[in-house]
């Protein structure tokens, strides 16, 4: 039988999707108003927001109780 899907590892990954598309929405939205990476280098600006969806994932995963696990061997 297929071990179930772990919480973490759900709310983490729908954490990802909400992250990237809501990072993506914002980003379309200011297009034409580049200030909001303006101080940053031109190479630097994709790492730098790519930092956004990642640290939503990370503290939805990490706030997201773990699934219980029966005993080992089962």
């Amino acid at each position: 039988m297929a071990a179930p899907v772990e919480k973490k590892v759900t709310v983490a990954s729908v954490a990802a999707y909400l992250g990237s598309t809501g990072l993506l929405a914002v980003l379309t939205a200011v297009q034409d108003n580049a200030g909001l990476v303006t101080g940053l280098p031109d190479a630097l600006e994709p790492f730098v927001l790519a930092l956004v969806p990642t640290a939503i994932t990370f503290v939805g995963g990490w706030a997201a109780r773990h699934t219980p696990r029966g005993p080992a061997g089962v």
